[in-house]
């Protein structure tokens, strides 16, 4: 019972997580203007909580080790909590940062923790309930523009956005910023209230995960881990780094075509602003679909097949894509496909790699940068070569190249993972 109430705790958890990434985006230009900033001059706010999650899922990589996991779990929450409920009273942009920086640690460590204690709880159970902490992310991302629309009050947010003079304001802001405060409440208060409510459920589950700890519910977690030391690949280390390189390019694949997906549409496509819109939705909504069935199939289907059929389908609208580049009902189909395939792999892997060796905190920080450093690397690169070439669907051919690249690593793994154990590290 004790394991089922601490997985559905997780899933809150990463419900929350999924929320809080989310909301940014539809609030982005009221925190703006909550900070006398534009748009571009605060983009940096994105690489700081980048930056931030993959020191978080080291930090939480090497605390798992050596503290008690809900502790952990319930002190990253609460940051994320006291963030939350800062962001609408900051009103400088230094500020702001810090606090999404914050977040992003925070968010490091509870992905990381999060995935370990899921595989120290549940063994080789533990593929179904890894999906649904996925499936739990997925649904808070595809909520929270929900959410956000129906918190904020779209005149009060237009008489903001519509300012005339509040570049000019911003740009002059700088002789009177020494006097001006840290922190002070927004202008319009349904910012306030929405980040407060978000605010308020992350501390309800940080209070869970405190209650958790107190009860000594973690000496069931450590017997489980401690049990399953004793599984370990011949070549362990080789095969960290194999699933390393395996999130690197899924995590970067997905945040490059999500992110050039509008304006690739828009320009080379040719489609309307609103119809390239609902790309994005459409691919969230498959992802999350699929999250969800992969929960519910997780029984019947092994972590190596899902992996198996996700590069298949990856591969297959891939091809697809460059093949039919200007077709825009290709563009639909192949992106529900794409979103579909996306939902699976990395939580497979996870639990695929579980039946060869044992994940510890470590080991999981370490793929977790993996999969931190793909989303700041390859669209990145994806854009410095579509300036170069702009004729070409270079966001088509990245995604192309890293299914291929997935595609062959997953053998590569199976066969370094089904090599010989070592005799001095099976039990008994």
């Amino acid at each position: 019972m004790l394991r089922w109430f601490t997985t559905v705790i997780l899933c809150l958890a990463f419900l929350g997580m999924g929320i809080s990434t989310s909301i940014l985006g539809p609030t982005f230009q009221d925190l703006a203007t909550n900070v006398n900033r534009n748009i571009s001059s605060l983009s940096v706010i994105f690489v700081g909580r980048a930056l931030g999650y993959m020191c978080g899922s080291l930090i939480g990589g090497v605390l798992l080790d050596c503290m008690n996991q809900f502790l952990l779990l319930g002190l990253s929450m609460w940051v994320v909590t006291v963030s939350t409920y800062l962001i609408p009273f900051c009103k400088t942009a230094v500020l702001l940062i810090i606090m999404m920086s914050a977040m992003g640690v925070s968010f490091g460590v509870l992905d990381t923790g999060g995935k370990v204690l899921i595989l120290a709880l549940w063994g080789d159970k533990s593929p179904s309930h890894m999906q649904a902490l996925y499936f739990s992310y997925a649904l808070g991302a595809f909520l929270a523009p929900l959410l956000a629309k129906l918190a904020l009050d779209p005149t009060v947010s237009a008489d903001n956005h519509t300012e005339p003079n509040f570049l000019p304001a911003a740009l002059n802001a700088s002789s009177g910023a020494a006097s001006d405060p840290l922190l002070a409440a927004p202008h319009d208060m349904n910012l306030l209230w929405a980040y407060a409510s978000l605010g308020t459920y992350i501390l309800v589950v940080s209070l869970l995960f405190f209650a958790l700890f107190c009860m000594k519910s973690s000496r069931q977690g450590k017997s489980t881990a401690s049990a399953q030391q004793s599984r370990r690949a011949q070549y362990h280390k080789a095969l960290l780094c194999l699933l390393f390189l395996f999130s690197f390019f899924s995590f970067g694949a997905l945040v490059t075509y999500t992110s050039y997906l509008f304006s690739f549409a828009t320009t080379h496509v040719g489609m309307e602003e609103g119809e390239a819109a609902g790309l994005n939705s459409i691919f969230w909504v498959t992802l999350a679909a699929c999250c969800g069935l992969a929960m519910l199939f997780a029984g019947c289907l092994s972590p190596a097949t899902m992996i198996v059929l996700s590069n298949i389908g990856s591969l297959a609208s891939c091809l697809f894509l460059v093949l039919f580049d200007r077709s825009p009902l290709c563009l639909w189909i192949a992106t529900s496909v794409y979103g579909a395939s996306m939902a699976t792999p990395f939580p497979s892997a996870f639990s695929w790699m579980q039946q060869y060796t044992t994940i510890s905190g470590k080991s999981a920080a370490f793929i977790m940068i993996g999969a931190a450093l793909g989303p700041m690397a390859i669209p990145a690169l994806t854009g410095v070569l579509q300036g170069q070439y702009p004729v070409l669907p270079v966001v088509l051919y990245t995604c192309f190249g890293s299914a291929i690249f997935t595609a062959v690593l997953f053998p590569m793994m199976y066969k370094v993972a089904t090599l010989p154990l070592r005799k001095g590290n099976r039990k008994g």
